[in-house]
């Protein structure tokens, strides 16, 4: 069973961004880290005209594209994947972080700027362990400085020991 952890916050709250840079610290500590990243919209990951796209348009349940250094596989779903589904197609790590996600039943961490005006998602759901924020603010959680990505990285590496 891998460790999932998510990363939740209001779109503009800089997930992505923290996540850019907690990743090479969690590296550093020799943690295998996957990314999973939920999208409310539609994605293109194949373009029209490409051979891969082709063999899609053609009724290729599924379209793997290798190189010498990565690949990428693409799929037609009829639904979207069940988390368990989404884990299931990752290969061996140690944690997944899923960005995005905020109605996921687990375990999750907060990033919130308090300038976007909105009310922080923590009050509401007892699934958030801990926030990282760029402003105080008063919580039964710990709160973490969204600043500081190396004290969200001891955080995150500590989390998964325990």
């Amino acid at each position: 069973m891998k460790r999932v952890l998510g990363v939740a916050g209001y779109s503009g709250s800089g997930k992505t961004t923290l996540l850019e840079a907690v990743l090479p610290l969690l590296m550093e500590d020799g943690l295998r880290v996957a990314v999973i990243k939920h999208s409310h919209h539609d994605i293109a990951l194949d373009l029209p005209g490409k051979d891969s796209f082709r063999h899609r348009q053609a009724g290729a349940c599924e379209v793997m594209v290798v190189s010498p250094n990565r690949f990428g596989l693409f799929a037609e779903t009829p639904c979207a994947l069940t988390l368990d589904e989404q884990l299931a197609r990752l290969g061996p790590c140690d944690l997944v972080l899923l960005e995005g996600g905020k109605s996921q039943a687990l375990p999750k961490l907060e990033v919130f700027r308090p300038a976007l005006g909105r009310t922080p998602l923590f009050s509401q759901d007892p699934c958030i362990i801990a926030v990282a924020t760029d402003a105080p603010l008063p919580a039964d959680i710990p709160v973490l400085d969204l600043n500081d990505p190396a004290a969200v990285a001891g955080f995150v590496a500590n989390w998964l020991q325990g």
